[in-house]
Parts: structure tokens; C-alpha cells; sequence
């Protein structure tokens, strides 16, 4: 037992260190976010204040989260400074919800704001920066976040579960994590948005609207569609989402404006659609499967089998 502490408290005290030495680098890069852009930028009033608050956000409140933080661990206060530190976590998640603003927000002060855009060079000049921009510098809090949440996971496998400190850090680990997920859950939907509108530029025409509130962006592949009549097998460009599967062919090549463009052929929803793996057709080589709507049926072929089964899976979980 006696060895067990011992080993604990080496990994513990380990952990501890490196927590308080990145946290003080952090707090420098911060830093000079604060003191460079956001306190001058409010004494020169080179942009307006609504759009000051876009760009950085809550970022000095999180600056002055992490200077308290920082305070605490030198002190040693490990548990309840982790555990006040995690109360206010939630300013992590809405910087996370304000971040793609305050890059679309910067990127458009820099082409229309020549005085900002000077102002911006000069700084990054500042020997301090040692050649890091502004943008490398505003993702900063959400990274940091993902690393709090390992330090206080190892923090509390390292700590005795009957000692208070144990319970401190257990409330800590608990607000990490949620606001992990919330920020997690933003990047998810960001990145899905942008899926979404890559294929509506994509198709010829507005005719097929993809970006719809809701719909979730699962895969996209070429696949042979087997005629019900006999004929030749068409290559088709598939797109499967949450709700709709969309059929497309790509557009002529010779197109002075769709050469690049694929034109939509159907769009079939999911909700009623009954999906089988028909085999004993392509002797392993690859393979079809049925898809069953009320009005019609699409055969699907690829000379690949794992990606037939892939397309199967996705297919079976979305209609699910």
C-alpha cells in the first residue's frame, strides 16, 4: 500500500509540474493576444468596439481564468483551484461557438481596414510573437481545453478515491468533459455545414436543396447502377445523408459552365427505404445490394467488396 501512494503521489507531482509549466506558456501566448491586440486596439479605437468583441471573444476573461489558475498551482492548490477553475469553464464553449465568426470577422477587417491591416503586421513583427500570426494564436483555448482533460484525468488516477482532493478533482474531471462534448459538438456541426454546401456548389442548379437544418452529411462514392431491364450498367455518383440518398451523373465535359458539375438524376428519401445485401451475383469479387423504395427499386454494384459492405453499413445505420 505503502508503495502504491509512493508511486502515485511520483506520478501525481509529475503531472502537476507539467500542468503549472504549460499552463504558464499558455498564458504568454495569451498574453500576447491581450496585451498586443485587444488592450491597444481599445485604447487607438482603430476598429469598433462590435467588432472587437467578435474577433476575441470572451479571450480576456479566459486570460484571466488561467492567470487565477496559474496562482493556484504554485500555491499547490491543486484540487480546489482545478475545481474553481472548472466553474467557469463554460466561457471555453462559447468562445468555441464564437470562433468561426471571429475568423470570418478578421478575415474581412483585413481586406477592408487598411489601418487594422498595418496595425496587424507590426505586431506580428514584435520579436515576441517569433513569427506566429494572430490566427495561429485565437484556436489556442480549444486546444488548451483538450489538454486540461487529460491532465485531470491522469491528476485524479493518481490520487487515493477516499481523499477529499480524490472529490475535487472528480467535479473537475466532470466539467472538462462536458464542455469538451459541447465544443466537440460545435466543431462536428461546423464541419458538417461545410460538407453540406461543398455538395450544393457540386450539383448543376439550385433544384436540389442539400444544406437543410437538421440533415447530417454521412459519405459520398461512385457505384454502378444495375438497369431493372437488362442494359448496360451506369457509373453514378452517389451522396448518402441523414435523410436523403441523391443520384447524380457528372455533367458534359464540354459544359462552358458545368464542365466540373454533377446534375442531379433522383433524390430518394430515406425514411421508407428497405436495404439488402444481395449476394452469389459477382463470386466475392465485390457485390450488389437492393435498395427498396415505395415506387421503385435501384440496384447498386461495386467490383469491391469491403466497399459494397461499407455502403451497406452506412445505408442500414442511416435508414435505422
Amino acid at each position: 500500500v505503502e508503495e502504491q501512494r509512493a508511486r502515485w503521489e511520483r506520478k501525481r507531482s509529475r503531472t502537476a509540474k507539467l500542468l503549472l509549466e504549460t499552463e504558464h506558456k499558455y498564458l504568454e501566448q495569451l498574453d500576447l493576444v491581450v496585451t498586443f491586440f485587444v488592450t491597444i486596439l481599445k485604447a487607438k479605437g482603430t476598429l469598433k468596439h462590435a467588432v472587437l468583441e467578435t474577433i476575441f471573444g470572451p479571450l480576456e476573461s479566459i486570460y484571466s481564468a488561467s492567470h487565477v489558475l496559474s496562482l493556484n498551482l504554485e500555491r499547490g492548490n491543486l484540487g480546489p483551484g482545478l475545481e474553481n477553475f472548472c466553474q467557469n469553464l463554460e466561457i471555453y464553449g462559447h468562445y468555441a461557438e464564437n470562433l468561426e465568426q471571429a475568423n470570418k470577422t478578421l478575415r474581412e477587417q483585413l481586406r477592408k481596414n487598411k489601418s487594422f491591416r498595418r496595425f496587424k503586421k507590426l505586431q506580428e513583427a514584435r520579436p515576441q510573437f517569433q513569427g506566429r500570426k494572430l490566427e495561429d494564436l485565437l484556436p489556442l483555448p480549444l486546444q488548451r481545453l483538450h489538454q486540461y482533460k487529460h491532465f485531470i484525468r491522469d491528476l485524479q488516477e493518481n490520487t487515493s478515491p477516499d481523499s477529499a482532493e480524490y472529490q475535487k478533482l472528480a467535479k473537475a474531471m466532470k466539467s472538462v468533459s462536458e464542455v469538451s462534448q459541447w465544443v466537440q459538438d460545435i466543431i462536428h456541426k461546423r464541419e458538417n455545414s461545410l460538407q453540406l454546401l461543398r455538395v450544393q456548389k457540386l450539383l448543376k442548379g439550385q433544384k436540389t436543396q442539400v444544406f437543410t437544418p437538421g440533415r447530417w452529411y454521412i459519405r459520398e462514392g461512385w457505384l454502378l447502377v444495375v438497369p431493372s431491364k437488362g442494359g448496360e450498367l451506369k457509373r453514378r455518383m452517389f451522396f448518402l445523408f441523414s435523410d436523403i440518398f441523391i443520384e447524380t451523373k457528372p455533367c458534359h465535359p464540354l459544359h462552358p459552365l458545368n464542365s466540373n458539375k454533377l446534375a442531379c438524376q433522383a433524390v430518394y428519401p430515406l425514411h421508407q427505404c428497405i436495404v439488402d445485401k444481395v449476394f452469389g451475383h459477382t463470386q466475392s469479387r465485390g457485390g450488389l445490394l437492393s435498395l427498396s423504395f415505395p415506387h421503385k427499386t435501384l440496384l447498386l454494384m461495386s467490383s469491391d467488396q469491403q466497399d459494397i459492405n461499407d455502403w451497406y453499413q452506412s445505408l442500414t445505420a442511416a435508414v435505422r
